[in-house]
């Protein structure tokens, strides 16, 4: 049987998901403080990873949502509803895509609905 292919490093440039960014720069690129991802990190709108050192790693999907969070924050918004607001955003994003996907699934007469 062949074996897999280990996932190569440059792999994780396209993976959202994967922990690249260290709060410093993951600050830097939203425009926000440090503590700014720590208060969003409280408010259980993202939970960075951990390094081995206990440092937290944000990955670019983390870092939109936190940016959205910016974004309702700065707009006077405070920052417990800025959170829930971007959770019910995702939440309704992700049902959406569901609703597409089982819009294109065809019916068991072999018919897609119009």
């Amino acid at each position: 049987m062949p074996q897999e292919n280990p996932p190569q490093a440059t792999d994780r440039f396209d993976d959202d998901d994967f922990p690249a960014y260290t709060m410093g720069r993951a600050a830097e690129m939203i425009g926000a403080t440090p503590g700014f991802l720590r208060a969003v990190g409280e408010a259980r709108l993202i939970t960075p990873l951990r390094s081995e050192g206990g440092h937290r790693r944000y990955s670019r999907y983390q870092l939109r949502i936190a940016a959205r969070a910016r974004e309702l924050v700065d707009g006077g918004t405070p920052i417990d509803a800025a959170c829930r607001i971007v959770i019910l955003e995702d939440q309704l994003e992700e049902a959406l895509r569901l609703n597409e996907e089982l819009r294109q699934t065809p019916d068991s007469n072999g018919a897609t609905d119009s």
